[in-house]
């Protein structure tokens, strides 16, 4: 006979999982047991959240979604993790056990409502009750989590499901391939004309790619870019499709960050590409645009059309196929020099000049510092991660992305503590390439244990810590705005003390003269690996921009 455990083995196998994400725990100990002599890889970690990350960060590269598995407290504490992965739209699939089906509703072992908190925060989130549908809602979750916009989805499966005997004639199976959609769609023709005429008859338009880009690739969208001369800005997943050195991709599509995107103002259309009309473009309103900029939304998800404005030309389609569709037409017409090119390349020039302008080895260790020095030290080969914080956004400003799932912020959440454990699914999922954590003192204690982990499971990460001692964005407004600063002050832990105690290599900084050498060390030590750098507090173009608006709107 078989069991649960065989069907739930066997159906990830049949999705192509070989590596989960997991803290053991009583209601998945039967599946463990299973799935381990079934050569399946666990790394297990210090915290669920920290888990969830690490599958996040897999499921961000790879073909295949990231896989946790939890009992059922743990399931609580992988909530923060789902809610990261949701809004950075990651496949990911949570399988949670629980206590067996006969007691449940009535005060069962450790129950909560294990569907109901993952339904908010997920794509899809469902009870197995039944041994003989495993393959099915496996199936599900895994379509689910990969198709329309990415994103987590959650399986709870009791004990009792889980060791079920079962009659394999009777399973009805679900192989991967015949259950998930194949292709990408295409838009209406006609469509896809009349967006082209538009851009055509604009004088200024200009393209914002975003998350929902993912089934785009790279040379399909720096075609449509060339075809047209239109500059391009890309966010999130979209990030390095066209690398940055491009002459037509001025960098990240956040006006906060980046002066070139905040220059969108003067554009007359802009092209939308699986981006959202949200906060981070001020919902399509001024001033981050013109009163007359016409919109071309090119979404995958019906319902995120025109969500908060209207649109002038609304394209329904995968984002890849219709790159493609827009650059065939593109390719009947004949394009006019954009006058906005020139421009945007001054903007970058003076930006970053002023940026490394701020590096001065004369005065104690600034956050460009850090940054100017570790740039001639990031290759081809390196991912890097950026975790809100001042420092983190002085190096998103700074660091272009040259390459697709190379380079990461956590994006419209704001959330911390997801850049250790990130870091490391980064380099499980990538092992031939070096992944580099900019992150700031407070942000890094969220999942500092996570260490432990890396340390454990020979996962050289390099964790690069501005340490200013203060929670720096809500510091730096604190100060600014009312005149002191409340519960934003910390104190300046030896981080690279707490890192060599647990098995990894530490540095610590204090002046610039040290910084060159302490980053070749750490990034050559070949085993995780902690820079504790003590920064100068230093708002940075994030937080300068807050304090701006926010001081205009007390005014």
């Amino acid at each position: 006979m078989t069991r649960g455990v065989d069907l739930i083995s066997n159906a990830l196998k049949a999705e192509g999982v070989d590596t989960v994400f997991t803290i053991a725990g009583d209601h998945t100990l039967p599946l463990m047991d299973h799935m381990h002599g079934e050569k399946f890889r666990f790394v297990d970690t210090r915290h669920e959240q920290g888990a969830v990350d690490m599958a996040n960060a897999w499921g961000r590269t790879s073909e295949t979604p990231g896989v946790t598995m939890f009992t059922t407290p743990g399931h609580a504490n992988a909530i923060p993790g789902l809610t990261l992965a949701s809004h950075m739209e990651s496949p990911l699939v949570n399988i949670v056990g629980s206590a067996s089906q006969d007691r449940l509703g009535q005060g069962a072992s450790q129950e909560i409502d294990q569907v109901g908190m993952a339904s908010p925060v997920t794509k899809g989130s469902w009870l197995i009750s039944d041994p003989y549908r495993i393959p099915e809602f496996i199936a599900r979750a895994f379509r689910t989590a990969l198709t329309g916009r990415r994103g987590p989805v959650h399986l709870t499966i009791p004990l009792d499901v889980q060791e079920a005997k079962i009659d394999p004639s009777l399973v009805q199976l679900f192989p991967s391939k015949g259950s998930r959609p194949r292709g990408f769609q295409q838009a209406d023709p006609s469509v896809i004309e009349e967006a082209i005429e538009l851009l055509r008859n604009s004088k200024r338009p200009v393209i914002i790619a975003g998350n929902g880009g993912f089934s785009t690739r790279p040379n399909d969208l720096q075609r449509l870019v060339e075809i047209t001369g239109i500059p391009l800005f890309t966010e999130e997943f979209s990030r390095g499709l066209v690398p940055d050195s491009h002459p037509l991709c001025f960098g990240l599509a956040d006006g906060r960050v980046n002066e070139a995107a905040a220059y969108v103002r003067a554009a007359d259309a802009v092209l939308l590409l699986g981006k959202k009309i949200d906060f981070m473009i001020n919902f399509g309103d001024p001033p981050t645009f013109s009163p007359e900029c016409k919109f071309v939304q090119v979404e995958p998800s019906v319902d995120l059309i025109g969500l908060s404005r209207g649109v002038d030309v609304a394209v329904q389609g995968d984002v890849g196929a219709v790159v493609n569709q827009l650059s065939s037409e593109a390719e009947k017409h004949g394009w006019s020099e954009h006058p906005m090119v020139q421009d945007l390349e001054a903007i970058s020039i003076d930006q970053r000049a002023r940026l490394e302008a701020l590096a001065d080895s004369e005065r104690n260790t600034h956050a460009m510092d850090v940054h100017r020095a570790l740039s001639p030290l990031v290759t081809g080969n390196t991912n890097l991660v950026f975790e809100g914080s001042d420092f983190a956004f002085y190096g998103a400003a700074y660091h272009p992305c040259e390459r697709p799932n190379s380079w990461f912020t956590n994006g419209t959440l704001g959330m911390i503590g997801w850049g250790v454990p990130f870091s490391i699914g980064l380099k499980v999922a990538n092992p031939n390439s070096m992944a580099i954590l900019l992150t700031g003192d407070g942000a890094f204690g969220f999942n500092a244990m996570e260490l432990d982990t890396a340390v454990r499971h020979a996962v050289p990460i390099v964790i690069i810590i501005g340490n200013d001692g203060v929670w720096g964005i809500d510091y730096h407004q604190q100060v600014d705005l009312y005149g002191r600063a409340v519960a934003t002050e910390l104190l300046p832990t030896r981080y690279d003390k707490m890192a060599e105690s647990l098995g990894a290599h530490g540095e610590y900084v204090e002046t610039t003269d040290g910084l060159e050498p302490a980053l070749k060390r750490a990034l050559s030590a070949g085993k995780p690996a902690v820079v504790n750098i003590q920064t100068i507090p230093s708002p940075s173009p994030l937080t300068d921009w807050i304090i701006r608006v926010k001081g205009d709107a007390k005014s």
